[in-house]
């Protein structure tokens, strides 16, 4: 294997980020300030000369404009792109939709703080009724609804997405390419934790801001060469 480039993006900032709100699953767009994001972002591949060979995303549109963006900046929209559900960010069960402040407010800073940045405590999740209405979204209806999660903790998050970087993106890095992987603060998380070999209490402290490219350069046992937070 040659040398592999990997960059990691968060979204640029959604309608949801801007209001404070529990987002998750909930598939809302990008507001003003994250397409400015995208673009800055994309701007900044262009500056380092990356032109990524292949790009990976969730299934969540904020993830998928953010790429089409940056992919538009750069003048490079003919490589693939694949989705996956899998790098679907965190589901927040139950505190989807709900403000952030709201719900500190009714459960206590404490809980609040195990469960938003603890590594291994779900939120509360699901009413059976928003269930169904998950399992019968058209996006999901073809996932089998037992891989369906009703909440997550970041423990959750990281093990489906590590069994689809490790399936699917390392045979693409094993090549040598440069792989884009655009999608979400928990998502990326997962990701960070695995590359950087952190433990659960040091992943509590770290935070991916929206629309800022993390550069890995990574060697045949994907050992980190370089990282870099592109500017």
């Amino acid at each position: 294997m040659k040398t592999a480039k990997l960059i990691l993006l968060r979204h640029g900032e959604s309608l949801y980020n801007k209001e404070n709100l529990f987002t998750g699953w909930t598939d809302v767009a990008l507001s003003e300030q994250g397409k400015s994001e995208a673009e800055h972002a994309g701007e900044i591949l262009e500056k380092h000369g990356l032109y990524p060979d292949i790009c990976f995303t969730s299934w969540l549109k904020r993830s998928i404009h953010t790429t089409q963006i940056l992919l538009g900046v750069l003048k490079w929209e003919h490589i693939d792109a694949i989705r996956s559900w899998k790098l679907n960010e965190r589901h927040y069960g139950a505190w989807q939709t709900q403000n952030k402040d709201k719900i500190k407010k009714e459960v206590g800073e404490k809980v609040f703080i195990s469960i938003r940045r603890g590594y291994d405590t779900p939120p509360p999740p699901l009413s059976d009724t928003d269930f169904e209405r998950l399992k019968n979204d058209p996006k999901y209806c073809s996932v089998n609804p037992a891989e369906l999660p009703r909440s997550e903790s970041l423990k959750d998050t990281r093990k489906r997405t590590l069994a689809y970087f490790f399936e699917v993106i390392v045979p693409e890095l094993d090549k040598g390419r440069t792989v884009l992987v655009s999608a979400h603060g928990n998502s990326l998380r997962s990701l960070l934790m695995e590359l950087e070999h952190l433990t659960p209490e040091q992943i509590v402290k770290v935070n991916i801001p929206t629309g800022k490219p993390i550069l890995y350069s990574l060697d045949e046992t994907y050992r980190i060469l370089k990282k870099e937070y592109l500017e």
